[in-house]
C-alpha cells in the first residue's frame, strides 16, 4: 500500500471500511411469545438469532426456532411489547459467550453481561457457541477416579467419580441450595459453574453471599436467568452454564458442574416449543423436550481422550407432589449416571443434608470402591433398611428386644449411623473420612 499514490490509498482505505451487505426482514404477525418473520429466507435458519426494532426502544434478540415456507418463528428474548407488524428485522449469527478465568467469582447472565454490580467483565479470545455437540462416544475419555464431593452422605452411599454425572431429585424447598453451597465449597474441583435456571430474583444476593459465601465464589461461575425472564433466557442461562463449563474443561481443568435445575430448563423448552406450534403430548410437554434434554447432559463428562479436563456434573430435579416418576425426572433419571433422592421427612425430621440414602444410587460404585469399602456400605444399607421396616412396630412397642438380632442391631446402630450422614455447611468431608466415620459407627475398624 505504501507505493500507490496518495488518493488511490485514501481510496483503498474507504472500500475497506464499507460493511457488507445485510438482509433486512419485517415482522409479518406476533401471536403469544411467536414472532413471525418474514423477508430473510434463505439467511437465517433453525438456531439462528435476529433483531427486531421495537417502538420506544433499540432492539430485542429473538431465535428462530420454526420455518414455515419462507416465514421463519421466531422466540423473543424479551417482552413483546412494543412490536409492530412491519418492524425491521436483521440477522444476528449464533449466540455465543466468550468465558475467560477472570470470570471466576464473577455472576453473569446468559449473554456474558455482569449481574453483579462488580464493572465489565473480560472477554476470553474464543467464543463458544451456546448450542454444541458432546464429545464423540468413541474417542471420548473413560471417568476417572473417584472425587471427594464433601458431603459424608453422597461420598459414601453416593460415590462419585471424576466425570459423572448425579441428578439431585427433590421437591422444593427440601435443602437443595444449600447442598449445592456445601459442594462448591468442599468438593476436590478446580473450578465450579452453577448454573441458576429460573430462579427467584430476590435469591439469588442470599445464595451468592451466605449459601455460596466467599470462599465458594471465588473459584466459581455463577450464570443466573431469573424466573421473570423470557423463556429463551431461561433455556440458555442452562446451556451457557454447560459452554463455560466445557471452556474451562478444554483447559485442562477440573469442573465441578452444578445447574438447578433441569425441571425449569425442561418448562422453559415446553413454552417455546408450544409458541411455534408443537403439540403437547406428555403431560404438557412437546417432543422436542425429550430431544433436548439428551443433548444438554450428555456434554457434561469427560473430555475427548488426550484431554486432561473433565466436567463433573451435579443437576437438581424438581419432583411435583414428591412424584419421582414424572415425565422429566424420569427421562433425566434414564440419562445420568446415578440419582440422590432428597426427602422432606427427613429434613422435617431435622437431619441435614436430607438425603435418602437408601433410595440414592450411583452406577460407578462398583469401580471406585475398595473391598472393605464396600462390605461397610453394604451393610450400613441392611441396617438402616431393616431400621426403617421396623421403625412402626418398634414405636407402638410390638417389636420386644431380643427377638431377633439383626433387629437388635439395626435398632442399636442406625442413630449412629444418621449421626455420620448429618453434616453442617462449615463441615467438609471426604470419601475416606466417610467411610471411617461409618466403620466407626458401626463398631467395625477398617
Amino acid at each position: 500500500m505504501r507505493d500507490l499514490p496518495g488518493a488511490f490509498r485514501q481510496f483503498a482505505e474507504k472500500i475497506s471500511d464499507i460493511r457488507g451487505l445485510t438482509a433486512i426482514g419485517q415482522v409479518r404477525g406476533v401471536q403469544g411469545l411467536s414472532i413471525e418473520v418474514a423477508g430473510l429466507h434463505p439467511q437465517i435458519s433453525i438456531g439462528g438469532c435476529v433483531r427486531l426494532c421495537r417502538q420506544g426502544e433499540r432492539e430485542i434478540h429473538a431465535e428462530v426456532v420454526g420455518v414455515r415456507g419462507e416465514v421463519a418463528l421466531a422466540v423473543g428474548g424479551g417482552g413483546v411489547e412494543g412490536l409492530a407488524v412491519g418492524a425491521q428485522v436483521e440477522n444476528a449469527g449464533a449466540v455465543s459467550v466468550s468465558p475467560c478465568d477472570a470470570w471466576l467469582g464473577r455472576v453473569v447472565d446468559p449473554t456474558g453481561r455482569p449481574l453483579d454490580g462488580r464493572g465489565p467483565l473480560a472477554l476470553g479470545t474464543q467464543a463458544r457457541l451456546l448450542r454444541a455437540t458432546a464429545p464423540e462416544a468413541g474417542t471420548r475419555a473413560r471417568l476417572g477416579p473417584r472425587v471427594d464431593l464433601g458431603v459424608r452422605a453422597l461420598d459414601a452411599f453416593a460415590t462419585c467419580r471424576r466425570g459423572q454425572r448425579l441428578g439431585l431429585f427433590a421437591a422444593s424447598g427440601v435443602g437443595k441450595s444449600s447442598l449445592m453451597a456445601m459442594l462448591a465449597r468442599h468438593a476436590d474441583c478446580d473450578v465450579a459453574v452453577i448454573g441458576l435456571v429460573g430462579e427467584r430474583g430476590r435469591e439469588l444476593r442470599e445464595f451468592v453471599e451466605d449459601d455460596l459465601g466467599p470462599e465458594g465464589l471465588a473459584r466459581s461461575v455463577v450464570v443466573c436467568a431469573t424466573s421473570d425472564q423470557a423463556p429463551l433466557i431461561r433455556r440458555n442461562a442452562a446451556l451457557a452454564a454447560m459452554a463455560v463449563a466445557e471452556h474451562f474443561r478444554d483447559a485442562g481443568k477440573r469442573v465441578l458442574l452444578m445447574m438447578d435445575s433441569v425441571t425449569r430448563f425442561a418448562m422453559a423448552l415446553r413454552e417455546i416449543g408450544l409458541s411455534a406450534g408443537e403439540p403437547p403430548a406428555t403431560r404438557g410437554f412437546p417432543p422436542s423436550v425429550f430431544a433436548e434434554l439428551p443433548r444438554l447432559l450428555e456434554r457434561a463428562g469427560p473430555g475427548p481422550e488426550g484431554c486432561a479436563g473433565s466436567i463433573t456434573g451435579l443437576f437438581t430435579v424438581l419432583v411435583e407432589g414428591d412424584d419421582h416418576d414424572e415425565p422429566v425426572a424420569d427421562a433425566v433419571r434414564g440419562i445420568l449416571d446415578g440419582h440422590v433422592v432428597l426427602d422432606r421427612r427427613i429434613g422435617e425430621g431435622g437431619r441435614y443434608p436430607a438425603v435418602d440414602v437408601l433410595r440414592s444410587l450411583s452406577r460407578t460404585v462398583p469401580g471406585c470402591l475398595e473391598p472393605e469399602e464396600r462390605q461397610i456400605l453394604a451393610r450400613a444399607r441392611r441396617i438402616l433398611a431393616l431400621h426403617r421396616d421396623m421403625a412402626d412396630m418398634v414405636r407402638l412397642g410390638a417389636y420386644r428386644a431380643g427377638s431377633d438380632p439383626a433387629v437388635d442391631e439395626a435398632v442399636s446402630l442406625a442413630p449412629a449411623i444418621e449421626d455420620v450422614l448429618r453434616q453442617g455447611k462449615e463441615e467438609a468431608g471426604s470419601v475416606a473420612g466417610a467411610f471411617a466415620a461409618l466403620a466407626l459407627a458401626m463398631g467395625s475398624e477398617r
